[in-house]
């Protein structure tokens, strides 16, 4: 299921070969697909889209993010063993996860360019996993958590380098510019644990794997993210959890290989697909 934009109008609908299948004109209870998951109906679109045509096809639609307005969006840091690592200040991974909180306004949809604004030069990419909340819940436990998740889908996560070093003790800065991230392109219904427990991760640059590693090495699994960040805060249906990159961001690079006009970033995960998108000076 995927949030779009045709006409100036926005819809939702269900992916289908060639285009795309509008379910949200006959489901005005639902305004966005954040409402349908908190509805439990994910399962419901899927069976009104049977049999039906395409009712705008490729290129008459631009995708936009999937939930257009989440309470939350919680980013998880440092989840990989070799992005640990990468840090050179030779301690080991702490015990609880790293986490920062992204604002909606900071990505845009699979498709469309990520913005390097005026200000720096130095952004950069992170391909991960996204999932998404689809029931409330307070101190979830590990067994549970996989209950809690409606759906999941792809995020590149992109950074303004130089900003997140900004100030003593935060990386809000350069994790919030408009436009400098991307999730999407759709929401991929969440039914069996094997859909996240092991598979692998990659993101491209111009065609060049840059980074390639799997949720099963992850430092904080997924069970373990959902259990430790609804310790302190409830989460609600259609709040996105953004698990952790693996290692090999252009920061990483000597010298940096940060992201320029034009060039193309993909980002890819077993059973949830591609997420492409391109550059932009704003």
């Amino acid at each position: 299921m995927a949030s779009y934009v045709s006409g100036g109008q926005a819809f939702y609908g269900a992916v289908a070969e060639g285009g795309m299948i509008a379910l949200s004109p006959a489901f005005h209870q639902w305004p966005t697909l954040r409402e349908v998951i908190e509805a439990g109906a994910l399962y419901d679109l899927a069976v009104a889209a049977r049999d039906k045509p395409v009712s705008h096809p490729d290129g008459s639609f631009d995708y936009t993010i999937p939930i257009p307005v989440p309470e939350k969006i919680i980013c998880v840091g440092v989840n990989f063993p070799d992005r640990n690592a990468e840090y050179r200040d030779g301690q080991d991974a702490p015990p609880n996860p790293s986490l920062f909180i992204r604002f909606p306004r900071s990505f845009t949809g699979h498709g469309q360019p990520l913005i390097r604004p005026p200000e720096t030069p130095q952004l950069d990419y992170e391909g991960e996993i996204a999932v998404v909340i689809g029931k409330l819940g307070r101190r979830i436990s590990e067994d549970a958590a996989h209950d809690h998740i409606a759906a999941v889908t792809l995020c590149n996560e992109g950074t303004l380098r130089d900003w997140v070093r900004h100030a003593k003790f935060n990386v809000t800065q350069g994790k919030n510019w408009d436009r400098s991230g991307a999730m999407g392109p759709y929401l991929v219904p969440f039914t069996a644990a094997a859909q996240l427990d092991d598979i692998r991760l990659t993101t491209t640059v111009n065609g060049e794997l840059r980074q390639d590693d799997r949720t099963s090495r992850m430092i904080f699994p997924i069970r373990r993210q959902i259990a430790y960040i609804s310790t302190f805060t409830t989460l609600v249906p259609g709040d996105i959890i953004v698990t952790g990159t693996p290692t090999g961001a252009g920061a990483r690079f000597d010298p940096p290989r940060f992201l320029q006009p034009g060039d193309e970033i993909v980002v890819e995960a077993e059973g949830i697909g591609q997420l492409v998108n391109t550059v932009a000076d704003e």
